[in-house]
């Protein structure tokens, strides 16, 4: 089975956004898992360092309802391959980087808040597809 790991560009620096992105990746551990890494890298060169199948975190990206992402989620755990999502640093990636992306919202998020978002999409995604009531329509 596989495994979606996400990719930060250096650690959270924020405790209460630390904290949130700890509460909710600990709840989902054995699906997901966290990569750090060093900040101090170019946007370009984090992302020549990732999987050359990465998704990357964009606002650009594809935009879909928490239900859209929940069916992607499932097909992701379903799939014997891992699959890698990016969250760009604090700058974003370069336009023109040329790989998938996904879109939490049209708006800007610090680099942060939008792992927290993702975090909590990607439980979300997994109580929806266990069929829980954390997950209100």
């Amino acid at each position: 089975m596989g495994r979606v790991i996400v990719h930060l560009h250096g650690s959270p620096s924020n405790a209460k956004m630390r904290s949130l992105i700890d509460d909710y990746s600990s709840r989902i551990r054995s699906k997901v898992k966290i990569e750090i890494h060093n900040s101090k890298l170019s946007g370009e060169e984090y992302l020549a360092k990732l999987p050359a199948s990465v998704i990357v975190l964009d606002e650009g990206g594809e935009e879909m309802t928490s239900i859209g992402f929940s069916k992607k989620f499932e097909n992701w755990i379903i799939s014997t391959e891992d699959v890698h999502l990016a969250i760009g640093p604090a700058e974003g990636f370069s336009k023109g980087h040329g790989k998938e992306s996904i879109s939490l919202s049209k708006m800007t998020f610090p680099h942060e808040l939008a792992t927290v978002l993702l975090i909590e999409q990607l439980y979300r995604a997994h109580e929806i597809s266990r069929g829980s009531s954390y997950h209100k329509s």
